[in-house]
């Protein structure tokens, strides 16, 4: 039976991953092995230095693998070149990541239509505000980064991450330079979103409470999975 049939989006087959530091080369990811089914919600837990993010960033095609393969929809993207990487992201893969990543000299309205801008797209000013207007920023669409509170950050970067209409929605760590109540309402409205737009939601958190939302969760451990 195919990948397709089976439903499955992502699928990662005895994936390694080493990355350089000054002194040495540190094996993060050792031999995963993953199916991750389309429209789910899938948690990574595990402590810090556990290789969660590179896992993420993996899927994402932001980290190279050094050995395994990766498959979105049956199509190899573990030995694609940086520019076709680049269109798989583009077109596939949202990120919300902890630290907003929102441009200074941008409004709200760039901020969130700067995915179709690097990649060569139109700019959809009508889509981009509706995507604000359903995070609640409808009135901020103007407003600068220094303007807007952290919570009002994070839904401008969540709307950013639903601009290209992705199947793979990431969130790294979203709620970690949040408040608490600020983080219960990031949560919900990831959630809600994730529902409403069909995508395949990949959560990296280390925090229970909220991996237990999802459909599915993987616990890592020294780059390996539980």
């Amino acid at each position: 039976m195919s990948i397709m049939r089976d439903n499955i989006i992502i699928k990662l087959e005895d994936v390694h991953v080493n990355l350089k530091s000054n002194v040495e080369v540190v094996r993060v990811l050792k031999g995963i092995n993953l199916k991750i089914s389309a429209n789910k919600s899938i948690s990574i837990m595990g402590h810090s230095g556990a290789g969660k993010s590179t896992l993420a960033m993996t899927i994402a095609g932001l980290e190279t693998v050094t050995e395994g393969k990766v498959f979105y929809k049956d199509k190899p993207i573990h030995n694609l070149k940086e520019d076709e990487l680049a269109d798989y992201r583009s077109k596939n893969v949202g990120i919300i990541f902890q630290s907003f990543n929102l441009l200074p000299s941008m409004t709200a309205l760039e901020n969130v239509n700067l995915p179709l801008e690097i990649s060569g797209n139109f700019i959809d000013d009508e889509k981009g505000t509706k995507l604000l207007e359903s995070v609640g920023l409808g009135h901020r669409i103007s407003h600068y980064p220094h303007e807007l509170s952290g919570g009002e950050q994070q839904r401008v970067a969540i709307a950013r991450s639903l601009i290209s209409s992705p199947e793979i929605l990431i969130a790294d760590e979203p709620t970690g330079n949040l408040d608490k109540k600020n983080s219960k309402e990031v949560i919900e409205l990831i959630f809600k979103l994730q529902k409403i737009h069909k995508s395949t939601l990949i959560l990296v958190t280390h925090d229970k409470s909220l991996a237990d939302l999802c459909d599915q969760t993987i616990i890592l451990d020294n780059g390996i999975i539980l």
